[in-house]
């Protein structure tokens, strides 16, 4: 570790982009320093599937999933939903997404998404060495479960592309699956098991990542929401959060779904719109599950984990709010036996219903790199529903951007201002 102190940097956001950053810039010396208008405890990182995912190489742009979604909508329990609003934020994310939904878009980004991830999941590993952390990362891979034969043509399609894209990939008949799961019950046609995916528990992750950079001395504020920026010359000087002002030589901002707000204050467009997922623990009493899945038709994540099993899904692209609309939940609840049948899985209490907002960007990238109008400012974030597998990879690349070092992968797509 260098304990040169290279200078400040004030990190806006306390998800797992932000936490990741401070982990790796306080390892490089740096005095730091983070804002969160919340107590670090609500945030999207949370209450996700855990799963680590270089899996997911085609953005949510894709083609098909337009026809898809519009289908979808008319299902108060589909996987998606898109809230007809007149919003003009979110015509102008809609005309963006409808743009780059095609195979040419999917082709080019897809090694870019893919080299981020392997980043990650390689220095997950290094993070989950360290004496101070122990978040149940386990690398036995993600099944794709699927029912129909329309599905496994399709799956078993991008498992091709991933195997061309040198991710360890294997298609799976019906015994075969099941011969993974031997405590539970399949009723599936058969599974793609991305063997370069993994999986961890996200409570612990947060947790032990905020008690690491407090020990390491980055000081945090929390209910410190910003409200304004000065900036001279091209440069960031110093953020206002209420009442008080923070200087710093660097400044990086995060802020997940809140991002394009923050943005803006600091005279940035960054198109991003706010994804409502939920979830839910189950118990199991036996049929334990062994290993992560998605059940492909129904969009479902399943991922065992700290003694239970995380159940989530659904994409409620709207205006941030606190809602929690029981008929998305009802849908995943229904989608549960249909591929785990012994699985008894019933409808939670509201109160047990967790929910958070992916922040998801019109072409289905994440924001990573150098502002272009305000040069010691460096953004990380929008990576939808690859957040918390990127988690690390944002860290790393902010500290060796913060150092104007070559970066361990290429982010020349990722541009915080390529829709500016």
């Amino acid at each position: 570790m260098n304990q040169e102190n290279k200078g400040s940097v004030l990190i806006i956001g306390g998800g797992i982009a932000g936490l990741c950053s401070a982990y790796y810039l306080l390892k490089d010396g740096w005095k730091v320093t983070l804002l969160d208008s919340g107590d670090l405890k609500d945030n999207c990182s949370y209450g996700n599937a855990g799963m680590l995912v270089p899996s997911h190489f085609t953005p949510l742009a894709a083609p098909g999933i337009v026809a898809q979604g519009i289908k979808w909508m008319f299902n108060s329990k589909s996987p998606f939903y898109v809230k007809p609003s007149l919003s003009a934020n979110l015509i102008s994310w809609g005309l963006k997404f409808i743009k780059h939904a095609n195979a040419t878009h999917v082709e080019r980004s897809a090694p870019s998404i893919r080299d981020l991830n392997l980043l990650s999941s390689n220095l997950y590993d290094e993070i989950a060495k360290a004496d101070d952390f122990a978040f149940e990362l386990q690398h036995k891979g993600i099944l794709m479960l699927y029912k129909t034969e329309k599905m496994a043509e399709e799956e078993v399609h991008l498992a091709e592309t991933a195997k061309s894209l040198g991710l360890d990939v294997e298609a799976l008949s019906r015994n075969q699956v099941q011969q993974l799961e031997p405590h539970a019950k399949l009723d599936v046609l058969g599974a793609v098991h991305y063997r370069c995916d993994g999986h961890l528990y996200p409570q612990a992750l947060m947790a032990q990542l905020i008690a690491y950079i407090k020990q390491k001395g980055a000081i945090i504020h929390e209910h410190t929401a910003v409200t304004g920026f000065e900036a001279k010359q091209g440069k960031l000087e110093a953020v206002i959060a209420g009442s008080k002002k923070f200087s710093a030589d660097k400044f990086v901002m995060t802020g997940g779904a809140w991002l394009p707000d923050i943005a803006k204050k600091a005279g940035l467009r960054i198109p991003l719109m706010p994804g409502k997922g939920y979830s839910f623990m189950y118990k199991p009493s036996e049929h334990r599950l062994e290993h992560p899945s998605l059940l492909v038709e129904a969009r479902v994540a399943v991922t065992p984990m700290n003694g239970y099993i995380r159940f989530g899904g659904t994409m409620e692209l709207a205006a941030l709010n606190n809602k929690v609309n029981m008929n998305r939940v009802q849908g995943i609840v229904d989608a549960i036996p249909h591929y785990y049948p012994e699985l008894n899985v019933d409808m939670p209490a509201k109160k047990d219903v967790w929910f958070g907002f992916r922040p998801c960007s019109p072409d289905g990238l994440p924001y990573l790199g150098y502002s272009k109008q305000l040069k010691n400012l460096i953004v990380a974030g929008g990576g939808g529903m690859m957040g918390l597998s990127l988690g690390p990879a944002y860290g790393k690349v902010v500290s060796e951007l913060a150092k104007e070092q070559q970066t361990s992968a290429d982010v020349s797509l990722f541009s915080p201002e390529r829709f500016a």
